[in-house]
């Protein structure tokens, strides 16, 4: 229950109970003042976006620094909410100063040096903690709710393929050890560090299939670490056998390394990590003479040759490891063929099959009308 009491020193205090009974306290000048703070607390408690105005010098980085730690989070999430708080410019404006324009102007930052995908990721990070912090009734409402953030561009334009003839020259150029780790990019779909994080036990020769269950990550002084693959997407891969093959020939010519029986060799004894990949393919591109292109661009050859087969999404979402059939959609959608592809396929085909029928065999069929 509140109420208004004037105080000996003609000033007026508002009293209030927050949400957890306590007792709270605000002094005004004038009655009309206190009557509009609690009008305003009655308010915010009925829509739901009560704050304890005592609370409002929490910041973004006090209250990420108490709350990251309680959440169940993969070491690369971790990694990448860090980043994104750490380097976040209103990370120290007290909550209760915190305001719509901190946020445009931190987005507006950013996208003069970074890729809008960049920007997008990293805006979802700081938010999540913000939306934490709105349900902790530290904050009244999400600041960054509705912030225009730069446009990316569509995946058909942004994304490149490598041609089959590029792939082709690279694998040729490849030495000898790193040929596979390509093929295994190229032929199988996966990711960089998945790659590097392949051990001899996860490959089935029976059965043509790879068992996708970590990756390597870098750390701190060079050293790697070894984690779940990306989202969870552990997976069975089924393999063609050429590469099968070409995994077999590198056990039994180049060899497997220490107890984990690595497939690929970094420093240290440890897999490879991505800045020694880099390298490699970096170098390989030069001797290959090929267009620069990114590792990662193997992976959507992979998917394309997918679509192109006839794979449906869900077969391609399974392949590569996404957690949602929606991100298959979204990344690939543009490459499966419309309505109006299949019908145009199919009209040429109907097409073909008159004009290379042999003349003896036409007949014409007269169809009554239903």
């Amino acid at each position: 229950m509140a109420s208004i009491q004037k105080r000996p020193d003609g000033r007026w205090r508002a009293r209030w109970y927050d949400d957890t009974g306590k007792e709270r306290a605000k002094h005004f000048d004038r009655k009309g003042d206190a009557s509009r703070f609690l009008a305003d607390i009655d308010a915010a408690r009925r829509n739901g976006t009560y704050v304890d105005p005592s609370v409002g010098k929490a910041t973004l980085a006090s209250f990420y620094a108490d709350w990251s730690p309680r959440q169940v989070w993969a070491s690369t999430t971790v990694t990448a909410m860090d980043v994104a708080v750490r380097g976040c410019s209103f990370k120290d404006v007290e909550f209760g100063k915190l305001r719509r324009s901190h946020v445009e102007t931190w987005v507006k930052t950013m996208s003069l040096t970074l890729a809008p995908g960049t920007v997008r990721t990293r805006m979802n990070n700081v938010r999540a903690a913000l939306r934490a912090a709105v349900r902790d009734k530290l904050l009244a409402s999400d600041p960054s709710d509705g912030v225009t953030l730069p446009r990316a561009r569509k995946a058909e334009h942004a994304m490149r393929i490598p041609s089959p003839e590029t792939v082709g020259s690279v694998l040729r150029a490849a030495d000898e050890w790193f040929r596979p780790f390509v093929a295994l990019c190229a032929f199988a779909g996966l990711r960089l560090g998945e790659a590097a994080a392949v051990q001899f036990s996860d490959i089935d020769f029976l059965r043509r299939q790879l068992h996708v269950q970590r990756q390597v990550q870098r750390a701190s002084g060079g050293e790697v670490r070894i984690t779940a693959p990306k989202y969870g997407s552990e997976r069975i891969v089924h393999l063609p056998d050429e590469l099968v093959t070409m995994l077999a020939q590198h056990a039994n010519l180049v060899g497997t390394h220490g107890d984990e029986r690595w497939m690929f060799l970094g420093d240290r004894g440890n897999p490879p990590h991505q800045n020694t990949i880099h390298y490699w393919w970096t170098k390989t591109l030069r001797a290959a003479d090929a267009e620069p292109t990114r590792l990662h661009d193997l992976r959507h050859f992979y998917a394309s040759g997918l679509i192109a087969a006839g794979c449906d999404v869900a077969t391609v979402q399974r392949a590569l490891g996404h957690a949602k059939a929606t991100t298959t959609l979204q990344t690939y959608t543009h490459l499966w063929p419309t309505a109006e592809d299949r019908t145009r396929t199919a009209a040429a085909g109907i097409m073909h099959a008159v004009f290379t029928a042999p003349t003896d065999s036409v007949r014409t069929t007269t169809v009554e009308s239903a």
